[in-house]
């Protein structure tokens, strides 16, 4: 199976922002989309939404060098997979490895998503770093599949 894979390094001499803004509510609206509901608990449900629909993540692990989701809700090809997040310290720098495994294939939509996710990714460097990241409706658009 085919997997969306990312590396991001945040210039911060502790992984506590970065860790807050992929285990709160508060935190993923900032960077991810602004409507963001539910619980980051282990064994909660986020729900995150978009204009163009939306996905539901059950959690299934967070600590603090690692978060995890399943995808329990949105379009078929997202529905089974699992999205990682990996933390650790390096210096200066919290490295993110990102990843979004078990597509069944490479369609795509996969393509989409990957690009996304990068984008994403570079809005929660923003948070960590500036405070500021560009969480959906304000994010970048890439193609007639982000509907505003």
């Amino acid at each position: 199976m085919p997997d969306i894979l990312h590396r991001i390094g945040v210039r911060t001499p502790d992984p506590s922002k970065v860790h807050e803004a992929l285990s709160t509510v508060d935190g993923l609206a900032a960077w991810w989309t602004e409507d963001t509901k539910g619980s980051t608990e282990v064994g909660g449900t986020l729900e995150f939404r978009f204009a163009a629909g939306g996905f539901d993540m059950e959690v299934v692990e967070s600590a603090p060098s690692r978060i995890s989701w399943n995808v329990v809700g949105g379009p078929d090809e997202w529905i089974g997979t699992n999205i990682h997040w990996d933390l650790r310290q390096d210096g200066d720098w919290t490295v993110v490895l990102f990843k979004h495994e078990g597509w069944r294939e490479p369609v795509e939509f996969m393509h989409h998503c990957s690009t996304k996710w990068g984008s994403y990714l570079m809005s929660l460097k923003s948070l960590a770093e500036t405070g500021t990241g560009a969480a959906h409706p304000h994010d970048v658009r890439i193609d007639d599949w982000d509907q505003a």
